[in-house]
Order: C-alpha cells, then structure tokens, then sequence
C-alpha cells in the first residue's frame, strides 16, 4: 500500500510538472513572431538569372563574371559568393580566366519584396595568368568592381501570396538570418 501511494504521489507530480511544460512552450510559441524560409537552391536558382555581367574597368578591360556559387556563412549572417570571372581587353593582349570571391549581408527592400545583397567585401581576386603587378591592380579595384558587379543583386522576391497572410495581421519583413539551411526573414509589427 505504502508503494502504490508514493507512485500515485510521484506520477501526479509528474503530470503536474509536464503539464506546467507544455503550458510554458504553448505560451513562449503564442508570442513568437512568424517567419519564412528561402532555401539555398531557391537562393541559388534567382542569382543565377542575373549573370553573366560585365563590369568595365578603367577602360582598359572588361571582366565577365558568370554565375555565383553562393554558400551560406551563418556564423556571421552573411552570404559567400564564388564566381569564375574573365578578363579581357586590349591592355591584356588576350583573355584570363579567374575567380572572384566575395560576401555580403541581405537588406530587405520594401518597394517590390525583394532580398538585396549588400554589405559587399571583397574576399579575392585572382588570374593566374596575369602577373602578379596586374593581380595587385585588380584587387586595388576590386572593392569597387564587387560593388558594381554584386550591389543590390536581388537573391530572391516575395510573392504577394508569400506576406498576405502576415500583412492582414500588421506584420512585415524585419531582420534576416542566414541559417545552414537558407534565409529566415523575421515578421515584424508595421511600423506606423
């Protein structure tokens, strides 16, 4: 008898407990403010759209940069970019084939629902058929060639269907955090 009282005592302490749980996590999730996700390859698919481009330099040759490779770097909310680049020109006698690597932050443009690249750092620029004095060149240039060739690169857009949801309840896109996964673009209250 003894036993099957301290059981009934301990299980419905154990209940008690549980339930009190359940009741928290319920709560914290009521106030949790919405979100959405935009996988890698959505990210990667949009980008793709936009290239090849060609950014001039000085007049003395033109660089052709193809598609990005994008990689995701959440451990400081940025985006990786690697692109293969070719440059070409009178000043170069013939073309070079290279690689760009840069990384960015995300902005969210409210004009027409889009994620922006922005923040843009050049990591490097390299030809390893160009003397290393034309390399330097290059990347003396290259805060302002990844500027020009990246800057407000849309990687995706919200579709109306996408926030109707969230604008009938006063939300809109606020802060975006770069997951191992993709985006996730936080709902915030609209700002009056």
């Amino acid at each position: 008898m003894l036993h099957r009282r301290r059981f009934l005592t301990t299980a419905s302490r154990s209940l008690a407990l549980g339930g009190a749980a359940v009741l928290t996590l319920a709560g914290r999730a009521a106030w949790a403010l919405p979100s959405y996700t935009v996988p890698l390859s959505q990210l990667q698919e949009m980008t793709s759209t936009k290239f090849p481009r060609s950014v001039p330099v000085q007049g003395l040759f033109d660089l052709t940069l193809q598609a990005p490779r994008l990689r995701l770097l959440p451990e400081v909310n940025r985006i990786g970019a690697t692109m293969a680049v070719d440059a070409a020109g009178a000043a170069l006698r013939r073309s070079h084939a290279g690689t760009f690597d840069v990384e960015f932050a995300l902005r969210y443009e409210a004009s027409d629902r889009t994620l922006r690249a922005h923040q843009i750092k050049l990591g490097k620029l390299d030809f390893p058929t160009l003397k290393p004095a034309v390399n330097e060149l290059l990347n003396a240039y290259g805060p302002v060639l990844a500027e020009q060739s990246l800057g407000e690169v849309t990687l995706h857009q919200l579709r109306p269907q996408d926030t109707a949801m969230f604008d009938g309840m006063g939300l809109q896109p606020g802060a975006i955090t770069v997951t191992a996964k993709g985006l996730t673009v936080a709902f915030v209250n609209k700002q009056q």
